[in-house]
């Protein structure tokens, strides 16, 4: 019963540690997805302009 306690435990805390490495993976790739899609318009902004209006669009929805 002890051992069975002892990897749960383990399986938990390496569920968290993932879980806090990983968050901001899919808020990084929808920013890098709208950088690439603002490059296709007619009038296409740096990348600097593209990235802080993407995160701005992102935060707000």
């Amino acid at each position: 019963m002890k051992i069975k306690n002892i990897i749960t435990i383990i399986l938990i805390i390496l569920g968290l540690y993932l879980i806090f490495t990983f968050k901001d993976h899919n808020f990084k790739r929808a920013i890098d997805a709208c950088i690439a899609g603002s490059q296709k318009l007619d009038k296409p902004m740096t990348i600097e302009e593209a990235k802080i209006f993407c995160e701005k669009e992102i935060m707000n929805n």
